[in-house]
């Protein structure tokens, strides 16, 4: 009788066992499916990127950003262009003129006139401005407009960078949740079946009900930890609607992008302190303070304009009606400043000490990726190291759980060492996909580190964005309060 009960428990163990295996294979190097039994497509990394990068708000928000300061162009070249405004005034005017008319030649007192106008005064004027000589404001305001447009750009390149960055890791999270979660479902079915066993063989007085307290605790402990496995998908599912829009359904296996990489550390490094957005972004902001610095010295220097005037007035003259004049004047006109209170000495100042912060900044940017890039690369060789390691523990422990059940059949273990080798099998796995997940994590960290992680460069199947559009468009525009895009 307790032989029969034992083998129909072992082999149900084995089943389970086999079943394990092979999900624990698929789970490694196949896809996910979440939701789907039959998927009509599947989602791809690359797949689920392009979504990100065509519809993230955060990365739409920072192209509008680059939009509102490519209107800072027309802005700085109006400097130069000239300015037209038309003047009108209307109103009811009364006046009452009194003018001494000498003395009373009887009286010898002083005889004044008197007279009351009222009167609808109106006119017009039209006034035209061209500056001709700005001591360069407009031109030094026009390279200092440019080259925040273009530091703009690579702050954008840097939220591209990090959606991308934070879309395959949310993917990757998704697939490494699964992977566990269904590792662990799987570890309870063979546990409930190891604890059916023990309580079998307790019946006939083979163990003890120590053995079968340990069986029950290895269960409730499997319980919990699949509550928190599935606790961490829910917030990894979340992460991923947050980033890539939709929710994830059938996830195919997410692949590294090594070949992508440059060979050495040395010429990612040297790639980086030239390409990555950070350092572009700062050596852009320094030139356009060093612009600024131009801007401010051109108070101190003389400016030359020309105006013309053409005005017409109808009852003007104290108001009396019929009345009429017109007037046109054109006239040069030069301003010299000598002093205005030495605040513009203090802005200039100013503007060179900002030019210096500047350039310290873009220093630390060059130290700060350099130091990224060197972090990445490592983290890339770590998780490469930690994939062969865990899975030769992997197929190490898949032994030593063969041999401790064998073992356990005759004795010579007991339960707790078949749970505690189910539980080193149940880590090494949970290793390995960790391990696979941190490689394609790592791999994209890597590419961004050298400022090279962009739609362009993973062919994502996507339109790409291109800022100079909406700039060409904008930066010569003299009229029109439309964007481009007609909003």
């Amino acid at each position: 009788m307790f032989k029969k009960t034992g083998a129909a428990t072992a082999g149900s163990i084995s089943r389970l066992v086999h079943r394990e295996r092979m999900c624990f294979f698929v789970m490694a190097l196949g896809g996910l499916s979440l939701g789907m039994t039959e998927p009509l497509s599947a989602e791809t990394l690359l797949s689920a990127l392009a979504r990100a990068y065509a519809g993230n708000p955060d990365l739409n928000q920072s192209r509008a950003a680059v939009r509102v300061r490519d209107e800072d162009m027309p802005k700085a070249a109006a400097g130069m262009r000239p300015r037209v405004n038309i003047q009108a005034s209307a109103g009811p005017y009364y006046g009452n003129l009194r003018l001494p008319a000498g003395r009373n030649a009887m009286t010898g007192q002083r005889q004044f006139t008197q007279e009351e106008y009222t009167g609808y005064p109106r006119g017009a004027a039209l006034n035209i401005s061209q500056s001709i000589f700005d001591a360069g404001r407009t031109s030094n305001s026009v390279r200092q407009a440019e080259s925040g447009v273009f530091a703009a750009r690579a702050t954008m390149r840097l939220t591209e960078q990090a959606t991308l960055q934070n879309g395959a890791t949310a993917y990757m999270n998704v697939l490494r949740d699964t992977a566990v979660v269904n590792l662990r479902k799987n570890n309870i079915a063979v546990l409930e079946e190891q604890l059916k066993q023990t309580r079998d063989r307790f019946q006939v007085g083979e163990v003890t009900r120590t053995d079968v307290a340990q069986a029950e605790a290895s269960v409730a402990q499997a319980r919990s930890e699949l509550y928190a496995a599935q606790a961490q998908l829910k917030n990894s599912i979340a992460n991923y609607r947050q980033i890539i829009g939709v929710e994830p359904m059938h996830l195919e296996p997410g692949r590294s992008l090594e070949p992508l990489l440059p060979r050495s550390l040395q010429q990612a490094i040297e790639i980086a302190l030239v390409e990555h957005p950070g350092v572009v972004a700062a050596l852009h902001q320094a030139d356009a303070v060093e612009s600024a610095v131009k801007v401010a010295e051109s108070a101190l220097a003389p400016t030359l304009s020309v105006n013309a005037q053409v005005s017409q007035q109808w009852d003007s003259f104290l108001g009396v009606p019929g009345s009429r004049q017109f007037a046109a004047a054109a006239f040069a006109q030069l301003n010299v400043p000598l002093y205005q209170g030495g605040s513009e000495y203090a802005s200039i100042r100013q503007a060179k000490e900002q030019l210096s912060q500047a350039r310290l900044n873009a220093d630390l940017q060059r130290d700060s990726v350099r130091a990224s890039v060197v972090s990445s690369y490592g983290l890339l060789e770590t998780a490469r190291a930690s994939i062969i390691s865990s899975r030769a523990a992997v197929k190490a422990a898949e032994t030593a759980l063969t041999g401790v059940r064998e073992e356990a059949k005759v004795g010579q273990r007991t339960t707790l060492d078949v749970l505690n080798a189910q539980q080193a099998l149940l880590n090494a796995r949970v290793s390995l996909v960790v391990s696979q997940r941190d490689r394609v994590v790592a791999s994209y960290a890597a590419l961004g580190s050298i400022g090279r992680l962009s739609a362009k460069e993973l062919q994502l199947d996507v339109a790409l964005h291109d800022p100079g559009v909406h700039f060409e468009q904008v930066k010569t525009k003299w009229f029109g309060v439309d964007t481009p895009d007609r909003r």
